[in-house]
């Protein structure tokens, strides 16, 4: 998978989806990890289709963000350059992939919508993904923006979640914090059965 096709102008490869998931799962093994990959691929899908941009773009970036965490979790964001650039990843994507550990393990500030969106849903995924593990439906197909808020509130629970990066990126993205979660949580209804939490529904 050394081979991406080229763009347009071609400066650069465009990745697909197939080549996102190969490398995932090349440099991720924990199913943990990859229904999170896949979660933000759905979420970045839907808000992709929400602001009229490019879907496949959009998912590839949200697939591959966490692709060094398993092996260099001391170096995430950093070995995530190294490996996209060396399969020749365009400096985008790269960028993209990098910006949302803005201010944790990255200096690179979010700037595009893709970016914003990235940093701003990448750990809220994580606290839905919680709430609805806790629900007797086990499922995503029928949480509510209030059901995770009040969640939200119980700092002890799902305490990894950094609530202040949600309210940072939602800011950004000029979102309430209530949308911001009814968006994700309908981009996540998307990936229910691939996520593990499709439930008895």
């Amino acid at each position: 998978m050394n081979q991406f096709p080229q763009s347009n102008d071609g400066s650069s490869f465009v990745p697909s989806r197939d080549d996102a998931l190969e490398l995932l799962k090349q440099y991720n093994k924990s199913d943990s990890l990859i229904r999170h990959a896949l979660a933000v691929e759905g979420v970045m899908g839907h808000f992709a289709d929400k602001y009229g941009e490019d879907r496949g773009k959009w998912q590839v970036i949200g697939l591959v963000h966490d692709i060094d965490y398993e092996l260099y979790p001391d170096q995430h964001c950093s070995k995530s350059r190294e490996i996209l650039e060396s399969y020749a990843w365009p400096k985008d994507y790269v960028r993209a992939v990098i910006s949302h550990g803005w201010g944790i393990c990255s200096d690179v500030e979010p700037q595009s919508m893709l970016e914003k969106t990235l940093y701003a849903i990448d750990e809220l995924t994580g606290l839905i993904a919680s709430t609805a593990l806790m629900r007797p439906s086990v499922s995503v197909l029928d949480l509510t923006a209030k059901s995770v808020i009040k969640k939200w509130k119980d700092k002890r629970f799902a305490a990894g979640v950094d609530r202040s990066i949600i309210d940072k990126g939602a800011q950004m993205m000029g979102l309430e914090r209530t949308e911001l979660i009814t968006e994700t949580i309908m981009g996540m209804r998307t990936v229910a059965e691939a996520i593990g939490l499709k439930g008895n529904l």
